[in-house]
């Protein structure tokens, strides 16, 4: 019966959850093929912005950006850059982006007063288009090494390789862009940077516009060439812009790698933690450390997008099993549905999720799942303690009539349990008289050992 009812529970909790997935599905299903828009229609530009760091999710952002970009065949993607730089395996992710996009990508260093720095001005100078507004600079390239935030001091011969190989990196499409390679890899070898006037003077760029308007009328008209070696003319003049902003999750999971919420994150997980360890069974302490410190080493950039994913679904598993065990109230089974929906929103980039997992497919999941492991493992535990229903092991514990007197250790008589006959003998040797109830204590053979419990069957 028990086992019916969890399996019934467990194909309504599954029926449940496939449907939100199609939902989910649905709703971040590609945009179908169409015909390119002809030349007659106005031009679709799709804008996206760097503001900030260069990290994880902000590469996936711009990474799908620029895809559904394609998907929508947009006419030309506007990048607006204003970055002090950021992770290199990031800036390789956009990069690759870019160039392999089959729609014109304009990079722009806009407003007035920013920067394309260090990975800033890889990006800029992979787009088709390079364009900076007045009183903006880029550069001062180099590569960094950095443990904690804190720069790190290597040898001669891996600064040379990470600079060479950097350096080689940068003049293989800068060069295909038809721009200064030689120059650009100053930047790179002397950490040089550039005003956007010598940018423009030293071929690194094409265009300086004050204004994304003033930008779309210089490129109007303009014939570009693609990496490939196409060309094609841009019909820029009455543009419709559409500016694609960060999804919830992107924008959480940005604000989670800010210095000021890693921080708080880490001191929160090293607190929580030790309250944990100093006064064990108050379980809450422990959750919110065990969650805080995974996310302040992603924070950190110490641990993969990927791998704090899957290591913060592992650690919903674990508190769902101690949820069932230990009497916690919920602590433990809200920390883990938490830590579970945590984990698939960071979850990007794998045959599993494909653009990554949405809020309600991951809530759509995870409560479903807490219940079956909580329901299930609940139900192991107590199993452990039934004794056995079948066989003769099931006379264990079980009281009867005694309906045949029972001598010393050597006599037996008769017992009557679960309305059979038994043949009995007194465990402890005692006479047991006809009339009395007598508990099973063990089973030889056809014959039951049995003890005392009251020398009168109970008045009824």
């Amino acid at each position: 019966m028990a086992f019916r009812l969890l399996r019934r529970l467990l194909l309504g909790v599954c029926f449940f959850a496939g449907i939100s997935l199609g939902f989910a599905t649905r709703a971040v299903e590609p945009v179908s093929a169409a015909s390119p828009p002809d030349s007659s229609s106005p031009a679709n530009v799709v804008e996206l912005r760097i503001d900030g760091e260069v990290e994880p999710v902000l590469a996936e952002y711009l990474v799908h950006g620029i895809a559904e970009a394609g998907r929508e065949h947009a006419s030309l993607v506007l990048i607006t850059i204003n970055t002090p730089g950021g992770l290199d395996d990031s800036m390789r992710s956009i990069i690759q982006a870019i160039l392999r996009s089959p729609v014109p990508v304009v990079t722009f260093v806009s407003p007035t007063g920013t920067r394309a720095a260090s990975a800033g001005f890889f990006i800029l100078l992979s787009g088709d288009i390079a364009a900076m507004s007045p009183g903006t600079d880029t550069g001062a390239a180099s590569p960094i090494m950095e443990a904690f935030g804190q720069p790190v001091k290597i040898e001669d011969t891996l600064q040379k390789k990470i600079l060479n190989e950097a350096n080689a990196y940068l003049r293989s499409y800068v060069s295909q862009r038809g721009r200064n390679a030689e120059l650009a890899a100053t930047a790179v070898t002397d950490a040089k940077a550039f005003s956007e006037k010598e940018a423009l003077d030293g071929k690194l760029i094409e265009i300086v516009a004050s204004s994304r308007e003033e930008l779309f009328s210089k490129l109007d008209g303009r014939t570009i060439t693609r990496l490939n070696g196409s060309t094609m003319q841009l019909a820029l003049a009455h543009p419709i812009v559409k500016e694609l902003g960060m999804t919830g999750r992107e924008k959480f999971l940005s604000r989670i790698v800010e210095p000021d919420a890693f921080f708080i994150l880490l001191i929160v997980g090293v607190l929580g933690l030790y309250t944990e360890f100093t006064h064990p069974g108050m379980f809450a302490p422990g959750v919110i450390g065990g969650i805080a410190i995974l996310l302040a080493l992603f924070a950190m950039h110490m641990l993969p997008v990927n791998l704090t994913g899957l290591l913060l679904i592992g650690l919903s598993l674990a508190l769902f099993v101690l949820e069932a065990k230990y009497p916690t109230h919920g602590v433990l089974g809200v920390g883990g549905v938490v830590s579970m929906v945590l984990g698939a929103l960071l979850l990007i980039h794998t045959p599993l999720t494909g653009m990554g997992v949405s809020l309600g497919t991951a809530l759509a999941v995870a409560l479903p799942f807490a219940v079956i492991v909580v329901i299930l493992m609940r139900a192991v535990l107590r199993s452990r303690s039934w004794k056995q229903a079948a066989g003769k092991e099931e006379l264990l514990g079980e009281e009867g009539e005694v309906i045949e007197s029972i001598g010393g250790a050597a006599a037996t008589g008769l017992v009557r349990v679960h309305g059979e006959l038994w043949r009995a003998a007194s465990q402890s040797g005692q006479s047991i008289p006809k009339g009395a109830r007598a508990r099973v204590k063990g089973v030889d053979g056809l014959t039951v050992q049995v003890e005392i419990v009251s020398p009168r069957p109970a008045a009824s």
